[in-house]
């Protein structure tokens, strides 16, 4: 049985095709530099198609598709929100009544002076001694005033506990910092010393507040210039 032969190719009669070729007489051409020709000529304006046209709309479709899928996200986004509104609301009222009443735990200028006198009696009631209650200087917040009051007391351990619990059960916020508990070195009977830092609290008044929004825009107005 004979084997069946591969056709060979003549590469030379090929190299022939494309050796003398007029430029100016394509219809003289043979077949195969014909279609090469017309091959690379398809191949060039593809190239160039894409290069001028196709990439840059391409590119702005892909941008359009980004633009599209944030669209979307943030319409899935909204109409959540949307469908939650009533909860929403619900949680801004409960947020907005338990502020005013933090707020209410605040006292106003005038209410300071008694809220001292209720720090005061709170150590004396717990048989403890204040060797120092010394209030500095307030220090403006917000829509608060911090007032900071620096105590030292002898005592028992047990009645600075008590003092502690007693200061947390006050009526207006009132906080405890800085504790530092020492043995009493003037004393037999094995008292201790606590020094700490007594913080109460005040919201600023309509005049107050509106004296610091119009410093807070001069100081705007004068970082501009």
């Amino acid at each position: 049985m004979k084997k069946s032969s591969l056709p060979t190719i003549d590469f030379r009669s090929i190299l022939r095709d494309f050796q003398d070729l007029n430029p100016k007489d394509l219809g003289t051409w043979p077949l195969l530099p014909r279609v090469t020709v017309l091959v690379g000529l398809c191949l060039a304006i593809l190239a160039a198609g894409w290069w001028f046209l196709w990439a840059e709309q391409l590119d702005s479709l892909q941008a359009k598709q980004e633009t599209e899928l944030k669209l979307r996200d943030e319409f899935i986004t909204k109409k959540a929100q949307a469908l939650n509104l009533d909860l929403y609301v619900q949680r801004l009222n409960e947020i907005e009544r338990s502020f005013g009443t933090l707020l209410k735990q605040l006292p106003n200028k005038s209410e300071v002076e008694s809220l001292l006198v209720e720090i005061n009696q709170a150590g004396m009631g717990r048989g403890l001694q204040f060797e120092l209650f010394k209030p500095g200087a307030e220090q403006v917040k917000d829509f608060y005033a911090e007032l900071p009051i620096t105590v030292r007391l002898t005592g028992t351990y047990h009645d600075f506990g008590s003092f502690a619990g007693d200061i947390g059960g006050l009526s207006r916020i009132v906080t405890l910092n800085n504790i530092a508990i020492t043995t009493n070195q003037q004393s037999k009977d094995g008292t201790l010393v606590m020094d700490a830092t007594t913080k109460t609290f005040r919201y600023l008044d309509e005049e107050e507040l509106a004296a610091k929004r119009k410093a807070a825009q001069a100081a705007a107005k004068g970082g501009k210039q």
